[in-house]
């Protein structure tokens, strides 16, 4: 499966960078903290050398060892993981549900560094993530440039023009999921071109197109606000870098159009499958924006930031968000993020991982309904933003996925096929 050559060829290949960076970054460790910085940089990399050998092993998963917050419910789902086993050794790394020895790697590597001060707030990812931004700079001005250009006249739009202009930029963002670090193992995987031009030639890639139904609620939403309630929506991110500017814009969208009168974004609390959105990704990317020397990319952070400040758009992580549990089990594990959820109007998902996390990670039949695979995660409507990366899909027509799997057997796992799949919620 996809899942053996991610957890035998990927995953070593990431922790193997990782390593390689804490080398790279030991002078500079010396330059800030001295001495104890260079022991905490080789006690690290002796930690994710070891890590690296239990995985290429077939070694046992262990229990976390660290006092991190979160640590009790990764060790209480080891339990669960190993009375599902029922008696068959315990989980190890080849012997387990990929989402979970996935999410587990990247757990061991942040308390690689956690437990190593004072190089604990050190983000292995960071550089990647910075490079994918600038590598992504002409995709970034391309978008930011037509956006400030429809901004001029968004008051003039009618409602078709306003629903083409929201089609396209969910478009973007669906297809901003492709610039994915873990999925090329860190590989350059920016944004080089106008994402914008090739937009037309991307329908047929859209396996499930519910834009429409997005639109619909939307409008409603919009007419039947009243005073104390606004139309709120939330984006779970994925990657930094472009796709995270493509969010960006969107939520500016859609504040701008009225379609929404604000947006909560959900970031990771902890560097997370090499390069998905932190805090601080998210603040340093407006920032960069901002002192871009593109009017049109400053003016975007600029406005960024007001939106910040006026609360607007309000940036909250959680760690439900990095533990290995679906999100079926979020309403029993994380029920005040849950609550949280319920006051949106619109959950839009971003990317493969959380398309994961949606439905199980289970291996569906295709035609199984979307609204079934989510089993019972209905906090609001939601709608999964997503390009296939993994072995998992939902709710496509009867013979859609073989007739496609005839012509491409990759289909499911290159990253060249979308779905921007909807579910009521009700």
């Amino acid at each position: 499966s996809f899942a053996y050559f991610t957890i035998k060829d990927r995953l070593p290949q990431i922790l193997t960078r990782v390593i390689d960076t804490l080398h790279r970054h030991k002078n500079e460790f010396f330059e800030e903290h001295g001495e104890k910085g260079v022991e905490a940089e080789k006690r690290a990399i002796s930690f994710l050398s070891k890590l690296r050998n239990e995985l290429q092993t077939d070694k046992p998963v262990t229990p976390l060892e660290d006092e991190l917050p979160d640590a009790a419910l990764w060790n209480q789902y080891l339990d669960y993981q190993r009375n599902l086993s029922n008696g068959n050794g315990g989980p190890s790394w080849f012997q387990s549900p990929w989402l979970y020895v996935e999410c587990y790697m990247y757990r061991r590597i942040h308390a690689a560094l956690a437990q190593n001060p004072p190089i604990d707030n050190f983000d292995v990812f960071k550089e990647g993530k910075a490079q994918n931004f600038f590598e992504s700079q002409e995709a970034v001005i391309a978008l930011c440039t037509y956006f400030q250009e429809l901004l001029k006249n968004i008051k003039d739009l009618d409602e078709k023009q306003l629903q083409e202009e929201l089609f396209k930029l969910l478009q973007v963002s669906l297809w901003g999921n492709k610039c994915d670090l873990s999925f090329s193992a860190g590989e350059d995987s920016s944004q080089k071109s106008s994402p914008l031009q090739s937009l037309e030639n991307m329908i047929p890639y859209i396996l499930v197109n519910d834009m429409e139904k997005l639109w619909s609620l939307l409008v409603n939403a919009k007419k039947r606000k009243t005073e104390e309630n606004n139309v709120r929506v939330d984006i779970i991110l994925d990657n930094a870098g472009f796709e995270l500017v493509s969010d960006l814009v969107l939520a500016d969208f859609l504040l701008s159009s009225k379609l929404a009168d604000e947006v909560h974004f959900h970031g990771k609390s902890i560097p997370w499958y090499v390069s998905d959105t932190t805090k601080h990704d998210f603040n340093w990317t407006i920032k960069q924006l901002q002192s871009a020397n593109h009017m049109w990319m400053s003016r975007c952070g600029i406005n960024w930031e007001g939106n910040l400040k006026k609360g607007v758009w309000v940036y909250r992580d959680h760690m439900f968000w990095t533990l290995p549990h679906d999100f079926s089990s979020m309403a029993e594990v994380a029920p005040d993020l849950y609550a949280d959820l319920q006051k949106s109007n619109l959950l839009l998902f971003k990317g493969d991982l959380n398309y994961r996390k949606l439905t199980g990670d289970r291996k569906w039949e295709y035609t199984v309904p979307f609204h079934q695979a989510l089993n019972k995660f209905h906090p609001a409507p939601l709608c999964s933003l997503r390009t296939l990366k993994s072995d998992t899909q939902a709710g496509l027509k009867p013979g859609q996925g073989e007739q496609i799997q005839a012509s491409e057997p990759e289909w499911m796992v290159n990253g060249k096929y979308g779905v921007v799949q909807f579910d009521a919620a009700l």
